[in-house]
């Protein structure tokens, strides 16, 4: 389901996000409509991608999502209608890959926070997911990858 995680150190990444607060319910009808915004509004300021696009939760969900859609940039974007500039800050992470329809991710994430557990790592949030090879570069949901990231906390 999951590779084995591993642990890294991530660098300081521009963002151009849209923050969203949504029920479960709503999620597959807002997130078409807000990547197509994002990927419109950075295009239309001439401003060059340089990764996968991401989700970023502020909270683990539970009947609502608190979270932010999320391109990373070369620089950053002007605040323009939902669109604003945002980064995902350096810090250590637990980073695995999951293969499959995101109707596992669920699993995917539980089978992570397990692994984290087993291990003695503690976490704290943001985490987030991009979305490395996704319906756009090939229908076939086995072919689809999402990698999941989990930041760790400071220890003593």
């Amino acid at each position: 389901m999951i590779e084995t995680p591993r642990i890294l150190q991530t660098r300081v990444q521009h963002t151009a996000v849209i923050r969203l607060a949504v029920p479960c319910a709503q999620m597959q009808q807002v997130m078409g409509p807000g990547i197509e915004e994002l990927f419109a509004t950075v295009a239309s300021q001439g401003i060059e991608t340089t990764g996968a696009w991401f989700t970023r939760h502020f909270r683990l969900p539970d009947d609502t999502f608190d979270f932010e859609i999320g391109v990373p940039v070369a620089t950053p974007v002007q605040r323009a209608g939902r669109v604003a500039p945002s980064r995902l800050p350096a810090q250590t992470v637990a980073r695995t890959l999951y293969a499959g329809n995101y109707d596992g991710l669920s699993q995917a994430w539980g089978a992570f926070q397990a692994w984290l557990e087993k291990e003695g790592h503690a976490t704290r949030l943001p985490v987030w997911e991009s979305y490395v090879l996704d319906p756009s570069t090939n229908a076939d949901p086995a072919s689809w990858r999402t990698e999941l990231n989990w930041p760790l906390a400071e220890q003593d």
